[in-house]
């Protein structure tokens, strides 16, 4: 497991003054790739290849988000993984899930 956190800012806003879905979702995609680092054997390269995300609410701008990134299946050469993206007082405000290729350190 990872948790990532950022405070949002007025450059992350979207055209109607939120923050982008596209910051949430580098965020997620952060969280999700730092949970793969966690693996043994270990992990000396990753890389998501497909990228999932449900936006449930809109996040304020100075708002302070946490995702919280876990493995749900670490397989040789892939790894899937999901997230949570919270905001003030652990509202959800996105999930996510991707799976990476993955190389590893040798045993």
């Amino acid at each position: 497991m990872a948790v990532v956190e950022m405070t949002t800012t007025e450059d992350m806003a979207n055209h109607s003054g939120f923050v982008h879905g596209g910051m949430i979702s580098t965020l997620a995609d952060s969280a999700m790739g730092r949970s793969v680092r966690t693996l043994k054997p270990g992990v000396t390269r990753a890389m998501s290849f497909d990228l999932k995300l449900s936006f449930i609410a809109a996040v304020k701008i100075g708002e302070k988000l946490r995702a919280t990134g876990r493995v749900i299946h670490a397989g040789r050469r892939t790894v899937v993984t999901d997230c949570r993206i919270e905001g003030k007082d652990g509202r959800l405000v996105a999930t996510a899930s991707a799976t990476f290729a993955v190389t590893r350190e040798k045993e």
